[in-house]
């Protein structure tokens, strides 16, 4: 996911998407320690995504502060 289209997200959007990202890095990192995951690359994709979305929630709550 870009950054673009990250910060053209609602607030309630991106919240609900960062719960959706970690319970499926969740999921993938148990198929991991059993042995079944396909696709070891998505983890480091999750990673990189739920951090964008932080950083956009950061950004966000510091404007709000300022103001």
């Amino acid at each position: 996911m870009k950054m673009k289209e990250l910060t053209e997200l609602v607030m309630d959007e991106l919240l609900t998407k960062r719960r959706d990202l970690r319970q499926e890095s969740l999921h993938l990192r148990l198929q991991q320690q059993s042995g079944q995951l396909e696709q070891p690359s998505r983890l480091r994709l999750l990673r990189r995504d739920i951090a964008r979305i932080e950083t956009v929630l950061s950004k966000r709550g510091k404007k709000a502060e300022r103001k």
